[in-house]
């Protein structure tokens, strides 16, 4: 009996931990919320022109969407239905003021760099889905893994789009020079019409390593009809 119990618990374990892992790892690379769901691009833009930028804007939304979910995912049986939105959006508001404050009180140079975009953060349509379509429906576990997916995917995302165009509009990476002072910079980067082009160029690279992951999946059944032929 206790063997059988024992084997049931490490089966319920095995079940559960890839189930965890993917909830995970969903927002990071499957449905990272920039490269494949498009989310989120008000800030994607406009504050990458510098790598410090980009991870500020990063953690902070991190930190807001990991609070938001929690707070959400523990709530969500006292929340009604008829106000869970405008009820989601004073959460959200709460952690981003918190924000607001730390990075105002740690760098001012960085609060004016990242100006409206910090108080934006309530409305980032990643905090809000999340909070709606996952925290409310799930466990508080299950929606801090989510949150803790979608905002490092995030800031990733940010992270690669602000490395590209501080390298090549600057010539630097985190304000250290990388090329000397021959270098000649692509001023265009650091301007707006450089963040469309560096997202046009991360989404082509992730749309084809989709196409090709997808092709590889088919080319065993596609082996196999010709074989049946």
């Amino acid at each position: 009996m206790t063997t059988n119990t024992s084997a049931a618990h490490s089966e319920v374990k095995l079940k559960s931990q890839p189930d965890s892992m993917d909830t995970f790892l969903r927002g990071i690379w499957q449905d990272n919320p920039v490269f494949v769901m498009l989310l989120g691009m008000c800030p994607v833009l406009a504050v990458t022109n510098s790598v410090v930028n980009a991870l500020a804007m990063g953690i902070a939304s991190l930190f807001v969407l990991f609070c938001s979910n929690t707070l959400v995912a523990l709530l969500r049986n006292f929340i009604p239905k008829q106000v869970r939105i405008a009820s989601y959006i004073v959460i959200i508001a709460t952690f981003v003021t918190v924000v607001d404050y730390v990075i105002q009180a740690i760098s001012l140079d960085l609060y004016n760099a990242l100006g409206a975009f910090i108080q934006l953060i309530v409305v980032n349509c990643i905090i809000l889905g999340r909070a709606e379509a996952f925290a409310s429906k799930n466990k508080v576990g299950a929606a801090m893994l989510d949150a803790l997916g979608m905002g490092i995917g995030f800031t990733l995302a940010l992270l690669c789009l602000g490395g590209v165009r501080e390298i090549l509009g600057n010539g630097t990476f985190l304000g250290i020079s990388l090329f000397g002072e021959n270098f000649q910079a692509w001023s265009v980067m650091i301007l707006p019409p450089g963040g469309f082009f560096v997202l046009g160029a991360w989404l082509l690279l992730f749309n084809w390593l989709k196409e090709r992951k997808d092709m590889k999946a088919l080319s065993p059944d596609l082996q196999l009809a010709e074989t049946k032929n």
